[in-house]
């Protein structure tokens, strides 16, 4: 809808993942000063954890699928890239100026934020879009045909524009990938570490996150493994958690086994959020429905590397990432961006501010140096 000027202007098969073993689970310490030893035992023997390892009889289902077939087996380290943040930092070039793009659409001819005005109203309203609309048009007055009663309708009309311009703004070429990024991924695969990109819970969505990545070019993309809705669905923490069918070939007692075992994990993982939420609540506001998203992304995103995820390292551009990698038992490093360049974040292992030099660089974390 238009709206007149402002009125005020002023200033796989479980065949191939069931294994005699014994019957040990293994867990991040709680250590945030370094990366857990691969393998610690930390666990009850007789504890089961979906999507980790679960324990029936003498066999142990491994989070890894049939994907990490033919990976070196003494490989202790994987890279899990969000894309928000990480990939690029989008919000530094893109999102004032799409702001302006959705007020102009929406003929708001007295809304357009300079840098010093975008730049006041993201530190008083946190990164919080729809307070900073909401702030911004107290100040200078709201479009004068617009009912008192449809100011909320108005916020979410302005945001909903805001997102088609950023959305075309992310496909653009003229946006480039974090420096340093090409190389740390090269660096990664020269030293036979597994890199996945995570585009599952990207706000932006899966497929533009997938055009994002595009920018890696064609060679580098054969060096990654993308997780996304599809692999997430396929995981086998996914099949399990959210009730999938078992594989014909498992015995039908062993797959309930396997479902009372998920049952009791689903209601640990719900009081955890649970408490987390109530705790934290001026920390983070990630619906329990957005952190279970995140977490299936991340085991399938462990599966897809073949490693446990005390094994994997997200590195993360979000708050909402860092939660979900703390629930798993995944070591997170943060990678400001213009967005969290004051956030701070207590549970990350480490906080650093690009790729390479003196921040994030793949010796390390494979030397599990955090500065």
């Amino acid at each position: 809808m238009e709206f007149a000027s402002c009125s005020i202007l002023r200033p796989q098969s479980f065949s191939t993942i069931f294994h005699d073993t014994s019957s040990h689970l293994y867990a991040l310490p709680k250590n945030h000063l370094n990366l857990p030893s691969p393998f610690s035992p930390a666990l009850p023997k007789n504890s089961t954890f979906p999507g980790k390892c679960l324990h029936f009889h003498r066999f142990t289902a491994f989070s890894s699928l049939s994907g990490a077939d033919g990976q070196n087996p003494s490989q202790e380290l994987a890279v899990l890239l969000e894309v928000d943040g990480v990939l690029m930092d989008a919000y530094r070039l893109g999102n004032r100026p799409t702001f302006n793009v959705a007020f102009k659409k929406l003929g708001l001819d007295c809304a357009n934020w300079t840098e010093p005005v975008y730049l006041d109203l993201l530190r008083k309203c946190a990164g919080d879009e729809e307070k900073m609309l909401i702030m911004y048009f107290n100040r200078i007055g709201w479009p004068s045909s617009l009912p008192t009663t449809e100011k909320e309708s108005f916020i979410k009309n302005v945001l909903q524009k805001k997102k088609i311009a950023m959305d075309e703004f992310l496909m653009s070429n003229s946006l480039p990938l974090r420096p340093g990024l090409e190389e740390f991924i090269d660096d990664a695969y020269n030293e036979g570490i597994p890199v996945v990109i995570l585009t599952s819970y990207s706000k932006s969505g899966d497929a533009i996150s997938r055009s994002i990545i595009e920018k890696l070019g064609q060679e580098r993309i054969l060096k990654l493994k993308i997780v996304g809705d599809k692999e997430v669905e396929k995981s086998l923490y996914s099949q399990v958690v959210f009730g999938k069918v078992f594989s014909s070939g498992v015995d039908e007692e062993l797959a309930k086994e396997a479902m009372k075992a998920v049952s009791a994990e689903k209601q640990r993982i719900a009081e955890e959020v649970a408490s987390m939420l109530k705790l934290n609540v001026e920390i983070d506001t990630t619906s329990s429905e957005s952190l279970q998203k995140i977490i299936a992304a991340l085991r399938a995103g462990a599966e897809n590397a073949g490693l446990p995820v005390s094994n994997c390292v997200l590195i993360a551009g979000s708050q909402s990432g860092v939660v979900g990698a703390q629930q798993v038992g995944m070591p997170c490093v943060v990678l400001r961006s213009s967005l969290t360049a004051r956030a701070e974040f207590p549970s990350a292992n480490a906080i650093m501010d690009g790729f390479g030099g003196a921040d994030l660089t793949i010796p390390k974390l494979k030397n599990k140096k955090w500065l």
